[in-house]
């Protein structure tokens, strides 16, 4: 593959990931109703068979701990700004950080009873939004093709 539509396709992907990341943190760190609804339904889930102890930490702190990683993230795709002769490296490891979110993100959208349509209470009206599930389904799949652009032979 041409380098200048190698290195612009992993631009393009570390940026729209990044720009996910980024965008969400706001929700996440701040206790808007989504997430709330999110990382509760998920706690009451693992609470089934992992215990509640389990189950409660993930509501208390699920956000902010998934938050941080998803802020890491960004920093490491976007730090080739600074550290540009180590692009390939650090686009590939920022892609397989962003896929091993990402799949945790799927797996409770397909697996749990989120689903991948979340639906929640906000201000007495339902609020439904499917936009996170499909995010999350983007950034695995770039993510993937991020490493395997940046991966050495």
């Amino acid at each position: 593959m041409n380098n200048i539509i190698k290195v612009s396709v992993s631009w393009l992907i570390a940026l729209w990931a990044a720009y996910i990341f980024l965008s969400s943190l706001p929700y996440k760190f701040s206790g808007a109703a989504e997430p709330l609804h999110i990382f509760t339904t998920l706690g009451a889930w693992m609470s089934g068979f992992l215990g509640e102890t389990i189950g409660g930490l993930f509501v208390q702190y699920g956000a902010y701990i998934v938050g941080g990683f998803e802020l890491l993230t960004a920093l490491v795709l976007l730090s080739p700004i600074i550290w540009r002769q180590k692009r390939e490296k650090l686009h590939c490891i920022g892609g397989l950080m962003a896929s091993s979110v990402m799949a945790g993100a799927v797996f409770f959208h397909l697996f749990t009873p989120l689903g991948w349509v979340v639906k929640w209470n906000e201000n007495g009206q339902i609020q439904t939004d499917a936009g996170l599930a499909n995010a999350a389904l983007s950034i695995l799949l770039l993510g993937l093709v991020l490493v395997w652009l940046n991966k050495k032979a």
